[in-house]
Parts: structure tokens; sequence; C-alpha cells
């Protein structure tokens, strides 16, 4: 059995390991069980009210992106890598709350009284609609990050893009503006190591109040 120190020095080698990767191999394929596979587990990444405000655009052939790339600026990761996942944000998050919380009254778990309660909390917040993007952002990058880290737990190298034409993007590929595009993530095997970034001093990004 593993103990729990192997545990914990295995899951920060998965923080200290993770680099931007731009060049990929190639010829590295991914299968799409294991790309739904990562993307499971990107989808366990916390919510506000457990919303899950995020969709995910995945890019698993040369064909695709091949069209992509000219709206990434022509980045050769994009078709180099293995697979490309668009991270959309979700701007009408507020209507899943019946998928969400219904199995948990049916199961007994939540009552129907908090659910009502908790809608009501939600449908006044997403009356605004500078809040409802903000959720769309803060929440979708908790489940690219954790998309990230899975792919690396996995033995595959990333790279979160924020450097292309997000309104090309939803015109070429016909997102609903339900849908906000946020990052592309590529998703391979790297053909050079990548190159380590340095870190600002910890005592330079946190204070103690």
């Amino acid at each position: 059995m593993m103990s729990i120190s192997t545990l914990d020095k295995n899951f920060m080698s998965i923080f200290q390991d993770r680099r931007a990767t731009k060049q990929y191999d190639a010829a590295a394929e991914i299968s799409r069980e294991e790309l739904v596979e990562l993307l499971a587990l990107a989808g366990q990444a916390p919510s506000a009210w457990n919303l899950q405000h995020w969709h995910f655009n995945v890019f698993h052939n040369k064909e695709s992106q091949e069209r992509l790339l000219p709206i990434a600026y022509n980045q050769q990761q994009i078709v180099d890598a293995s697979a490309v996942v668009a991270i959309l944000g979700d701007l009408h998050a507020n209507e899943n709350v019946d998928p969400v919380f219904d199995p948990a009254v049916e199961a007994g778990s939540l009552s129907e009284e908090i659910k009502v309660a908790l809608n009501g909390q939600i449908q006044g917040a997403y009356e605004n609609e500078q809040f409802a993007r903000d959720a769309a952002f803060t929440n979708a990058s908790l489940a690219a990050m954790q998309l990230m880290l899975a792919a690396k737990s996995k033995g595959w190298d990333t790279c979160p893009i924020g450097g292309f034409n997000a309104t090309k993007f939803a015109e070429e590929f016909e997102v609903s503006d339900r849908y906000v595009p946020i990052m592309l993530i590529t998703i391979g095997k790297a053909s050079t190591e990548a190159r380590p970034s340095g870190r600002l001093d910890i005592d330079k990004v946190v204070t103690f109040v």
C-alpha cells in the first residue's frame, strides 16, 4: 500500500512538474476515452452553488485543429498537439438549477425548501449581467486548471492559451450566445522539454491580514 508521504510527494510533483508546453510530438495520439476521462476529472472542479459553469469544445482531429489554427493566430502547437480543448464559460449557469439540485432532492440529501431558497439566491444574482460573466470566467477557469493537473497526472503535457480571437471562434464553431470562450488548452506529448519559468518570491504576493 502506498504511504501517505508517497502520495503527498506524487501529488506535489504534479504541481511542480506541470509546465506550459508549446512544442509537441505531432505523431502522439490520445484516445477519445482518455480525453473523456480527463474532462470528467476537470468537471469535478468546485463551482459556485455547484452550477458547473463550463462547457468543453474538443478538437481531436487534424482537420478541426487546422480550422482552429488561424483563429489562434497560427500557433503551431494547435495542430501539433494531440488535442485541443476550448474552455467555455456558461453565462446562463442559473439554468442548471434543476439538473444539479433535483437529484439531491430526490435522494433526500437536500430539501425542496432549501432548493427553493437557493434558487432564489441564484436567480437574483443572475439578474446582474456582470455577475454572470464574472462567474463564468472564475468557475470555468477552475475547471481549466483541474484539466491541466489531471492531464499531467496521466503523463500528458498541456498549455493554456489566451491568445486567440474569441469572436471568430464563436462564429466559426457556431458557439451559442450562452457561452463565452475563455481559453484553449493544448494536450499532448512534449517534443522538447518545456522551459522552466521563474516565480515571484512568495513574500511578494502574500499579505497576511
